[in-house]
């Protein structure tokens, strides 16, 4: 299910206009990490990997929706960082690599 859903995102990522193609490369990059990440975190946090896929999948949505509505991407990305917030110690580079996808998802709006 978690590799279903960010396939669905990098499906999403891949078709949007909206994002220029060093940024889409950049955030293909980036889910590609995620997908490997949360497999692994699946394993022994299944029902947070699945959270932490559903928010990407959110703020995806939000951040490449032809007519954005700021406050719900902001909700969207707040939702994911705070997804990931209990790993930090135990899985830094997990909340690393999220972080920076929520950087660049932010960063898609301007």
């Amino acid at each position: 299910m978690i590799e279903d859903t960010i396939g669905k995102i990098e499906a999403r990522v891949q078709s949007a206009d909206s994002i220029k193609e060093e940024r889409r490369r950049e955030l293909l990059q980036l889910l590609g990490t995620l997908k490997a990440e949360v497999a692994q975190l699946s394993k022994t946090h299944g029902e947070q990997a699945e959270s932490i896929a559903g928010f990407t999948e959110v703020s995806a949505h939000e951040a490449t929706r032809a007519e954005q509505n700021p406050e719900l991407l902001k909700l969207s990305i707040e939702g994911l960082t705070s997804s990931v917030g209990e790993f930090e110690e135990s899985h830094p580079k997990l909340v690393q690599l999220v972080n920076a996808i929520s950087n660049t998802l932010s960063n898609l709006g301007i």
